[in-house]
């Protein structure tokens, strides 16, 4: 359990040995309960791992525990690492997960006692506690009276209890009351108005006219509901004319026109002109008002805003574009393409290369005229980029730059110079973005210029993003050996620093590979050749595959593998890449299937019942001894079965006669077929019809007549195998012990007739003697030896029925079937280097990957394209001169072909590259040998 102060993980499956163990048997107990497990159930997003949860609750006092504590579902939750936002749901799903799949097999394992049926248990939701006492009576009566309650246990917090409210009246309880959705009180019977919604004139005056007095009289009291003003009538009737003043009557105003009045259409008065007008009326639109300076229109979107902002050359503005732009490419870099932003790309390039005024006294700047040549340094073509770039370099005059103290101007445009790169760097990362730089020229003479920065520590962040912006674009570029940036990346190999190292192998390994040109990767200096193949000797995998990907596309060129031949120790090198074949490599054991497992077929014949065992027997009574009879000689096998006619035949000659004695009944024929089938779970009596004449055979299935009988408490009988006529070995003897003396004293003295003296012991007498025991083919004439020697020999086949000389060979529960033969497998030891699986093809197996498949195709490029180089003309010369036989592949790879062949015997996902490369060597051999036989003649 955890503690309260300690730090739970989240939860996840540990596929431990443990826990596949337990889920197997979690599967049988389903099984044979007949209910169906979830193995990896859900709790929100996260799969459960049964055998932490099945752990946790036991040790927490078991789901009855668990369930009658209020909230401790929750807390289970949170100690097996369920994190959600609403914890009552997790607690309950944790509960019905654990009720439906585990419920059962903890009160089974953990308390030993039958779990209720599952009508009761699985079948229903996971409500409140009381599962060991839980039965159809008392689970049933509970759940009727509570269908009309509220259960509270399906929220995980299992017994919330509920406020208890006074009984009291109707009224009080609504006013004082904080309970919801409660009737208001009934003081007035409602009676809705059936009448018009429309009152006409005439029902007006009507109402007028029959209204009490009362409420004319008194403004501010309405009258009945149905009594509504419609707006002014025409003609005012005051109900008092006696109290109106004549004056406010006559009042008319100054100035004024008489009041026109008009009749208005309504479909009472004009039913024929309503329809018309109505139809044509449309409601007039209203004056749209002015927009107020400023408001109205939010201005362009952020990217335009950056991209203005970046070309303005004010510091501030450039400041808000690239802090904007860094979070942009960095965020949305799949929506932020340059073709869909003319002018960024400039714009970052521009920012960029003001790096070299910080360092040199140089301000860099772009011309995009095509006619423009100029003579200054400082000017960049970047329309074709500047092939020269390095030679202008190479002229600067550094500036004193201190890398500790600098203003704070300084270091604002270092932060804005970084910012750019790093937008580039960002971007780059899409396809589209780094196929579109690639084509952009100054983007190269940038790459350039900041990789021959002077070495401080301030300038080692954009040396590592200028030299990701080429590991991102080199792929779509041709760079011939005189390119500046082709030779700015071999430059980077004299280099202390591993990223840089790194960083500039992948870019020089990937030049061309998304194009159809072919990577040359010419005039590598051979300081540089051996510098990388040093570094293979390194224990550190991801330089070596850097190193491993140069080579090979570098040995896919002749010319190139003749300078490494000529520049490095080729016999050393072929070693080291032979060794990386089963680099990572481990020690895999797998049984090779010689023979499939067998299975005897079934017999009829049940074996002979032992002496001791038929007395124990006549003490039980019906059904028992049926069933123990039935528990002795015959065993489980949902694929076998035996007639019902040999069993009852094997069992009434073995009960008939000493029953008859003991003036006892048999059982009926069938009552003891129907209690026969009731001992193994998988038995039953069926009718077979055979194929081949239609006959019906009555047989019992899911059971196989065993070999040897079983006594009442499982121990194993041996059967004696010694035949008495050494002419008809197949007549045995079939007397069963459960003792290895008493079957030896049996062959002594029945089958060898050896005596005894007084002291019970055989005279050791010297005779000959003819084994008959089984198939053994020992001694089969008659051979002359002492009785003590030969009883050695019997001694070893009655070890073989009764291994166990005390007590007997008890057989359990998992002992293998004597019906079954165990195939037959042969260990076979593997080596498996680092596989993948196929995309395209997930069902394929896997396919070889890593270091080691680098390794194989750098050497088979060497294999192949070194028979063409001068250096294999050379040194076939000199192998004439001194008689010696074979070329660079006989002297390579000579001494690594044992391990080759070892290989392809032990890595098969490496065994179609390594036969490959065994095929290019062959051949060599076998040109080189033929040659010299040839000048022999």
């Amino acid at each position: 359990m955890a503690n309260s102060g300690e730090e739970v993980a989240p939860h996840s499956i540990d596929r431990t040995p443990e826990y596949e163990e337990f889920m197997e048997k979690l599967k049988e107990f389903h099984n044979n309960r007949g209910t169906v497990l979830d193995p990896e159930p859900k709790v929100g997003l996260i799969h459960l791992d049964l055998l932490k949860v099945f752990n946790h609750i036991v040790a927490s006092g078991g789901y009855d525990k668990v369930s009658e504590e209020k909230l401790a579902w929750r807390r289970m939750a949170a100690e097996l690492g369920l994190f959600s936002n609403n914890e009552a749901s997790t607690a309950f799903a944790l509960k019905e997960k654990f009720y439906k799949n585990l419920a059962a097999y903890e009160i089974k394992t953990v308390y030993g006692k039958e779990p209720p049926p599952k009508d009761i248990l699985e079948d229903v939701t996971a409500k409140g506690a009381g599962l060991l006492t839980r039965t159809r009576e008392n689970f049933r009566g509970k759940r009727d009276s509570n269908v009309a309650g509220n259960d509270s246990a399906a929220s995980g917090d299992d017994g919330t209890p509920v406020r208890e409210r006074p009984a009291t009246d109707v009224v009080s309880s609504a006013r004082a009351s904080r309970g919801l959705r409660e009737a208001p009180a009934q003081r007035v019977i409602f009676q809705p108005d059936t009448g018009p919604s429309r009152i006409t004139r005439q029902s007006t005056n009507q109402h007028a006219a029959t209204s009490s007095p009362q409420v004319q009289g008194h403004p501010s009291i309405q009258g009945p509901p149905g009594m509504h003003s419609r707006g002014p009538s025409i003609a005012h009737h005051p109900p008092k004319p006696e109290n109106t003043s004549t004056s406010v009557t006559a009042y008319q105003p100054r100035h004024a026109k008489p009041l026109q009045l008009r009749p208005v259409a309504t479909p009472s008065n004009a039913p024929s002109e309503f329809p018309r007008t109505r139809l044509s009326y449309r409601p007039a639109q209203d004056p749209r008002q002015p927009m107020l300076p400023g408001t109205g229109f939010d201005g362009p979107n952020i990217y335009t805003r950056c991209l203005n902002a970046l070309r303005s050359q004010i510091p501030t503005e450039q400041a808000f574009a690239l802090n904007h732009l860094v979070k942009i490419s960095f965020e949305r870099g799949d929506k932020y393409k340059f073709d869909s932003f003319p002018g960024l790309a400039e714009g970052l390039v521009d920012k960029a290369l003001e790096v070299g005024s910080l360092f040199y006294y140089i301000n860099w700047k772009i011309s995009w005229d095509p006619e423009e040549e100029s003579p200054e340094l400082g000017v960049l073509d970047g329309n074709y980029g500047t092939p020269d770039i390095l030679e202008r370099i190479g002229n600067l005059v550094e500036r004193n730059t201190p890398d500790i103290l600098q203003t704070g101007e300084y270091f604002d445009q270092m932060v804005l110079i970084t910012e750019a790169i790093l937008t580039i760097r960002n971007m780059v990362t899409l396809p589209e973005n780094a196929h579109n730089m690639s084509e952009f020229p100054p983007l190269k003479d940038l790459i350039c210029i900041v990789l021959h920065l002077p070495e401080k520590d301030s300038l080692v962040e954009i040396k590592h993003m200028a030299l990701d912006i080429s590991e991102q674009i080199t792929s779509y570029m041709v760079l011939d050996s005189d390119d500046p940036l082709y030779r700015t990346l071999l430059a980077q190999m004299t280099s202390n620093d591993r990223g840089t190292i790194l960083s500039a192998l992948r870019a020089l390994g990937r030049i061309s590979m998304n194009l159809e040109a072919t990577n040359q990767l010419n005039e590598v200096p051979g300081d540089i050749l051996q510098r990388i193949t040093s570094w293979l000797l390194l224990n550190d995998d991801e330089l070596i595959d850097a190193c491993l990907d140069f080579l090979y596309q570098y040995t896919a060129v002749v010319p190139n593998l003749d300078n490494l031949m000529r520049s490095t120790h080729p016999e050393g090198l072929v070693d080291q890449l032979v060794r990386l074949l089963a680099h990572g490599a481990r020690k895999v054991q797998y049984d090779l299937i010689l023979a499939p497992e067998q299975r005897l077929p079934s017999r009829d014949e049940v074996a002979p019942m032992p002496e001791d065992l038929l007395h124990e027997m006549l003490k039980l009574e019906e059904p028992d001894r049926v069933h123990q009879w039935v528990k002795s000689f015959f065993d489980e096998d949902g694929s076998s079965f035996v007639t019902q006619l040999a069993a009852w035949q094997a069992y009434q000659a073995a009960f008939s006669a000493p029953l008859k004695d003991l003036q006892q009944q048999m059982i009926t024929p069938a009552d003891f077929i129907r209690n026969s089938t009731a001992v193994y779970k998988g038995s039953n009596a069926q009718v077979l019809r055979e194929n081949g004449d239609g006959q019906q055979k009555f047989i019992i299935h899911g059971i196989r007549a065993r070999p040897n009988p079983l006594t009442l408490d499982g121990k194993e009988y041996g059967r004696c195998l010694w035949a008495s006529d050494a002419t008809r070995r197949n007549a045995k003897c079939g007397h069963f012990f459960l003792k290895a003396e008493q079957m030896w004293h049996h062959i002594m003295t029945a089958h060898l007739d050896a005596t005894s003296n007084e002291d019970k012991q055989f005279d050791n007498v010297e005779r000959s003697f003819i084994c008959t025991w089984g198939e053994c083919n020992k001694h089969t004439r008659p051979t002359r030896m002492h009785l003590r020697d030969f009883a050695r020999h019997v001694t070893t086949h009655i070890s073989g029925v009764i291994p166990n000389s005390v007590g007997g060979n008890v057989e359990s529960a998992t002992a293998p079937k004597r019906w079954m033969i165990p195939a037959k497998t042969m260990p076979v030891t593997f080596e498996e280097t680092m596989t993948v699986r196929d995309e395209r093809n997930p069902q394929a197996p896997p396919q070889a990957a890593g270091i080691p498949l680098s390794a194989v195709l750098v050497l088979r490029n060497i294999a192949r394209n070194i028979v063409k180089t001068e250096a294999e003309e050379e040194l076939v010369k000199l192998q004439r001169s001194t008689e010696e036989k074979g070329g660079w592949n006989e002297r390579l790879f000579r001494a690594s072909t044992p391990r080759l062949y070892e290989l392809l015997a032990e890595n098969r996902p490496m065994s179609p590259y390594i036969a490959s490369l065994l095929d290019l060597i062959q051949v060599e051999f076998e040109l080189g040998h033929d040659d010299g036989h040839d000048d022999d003649d």
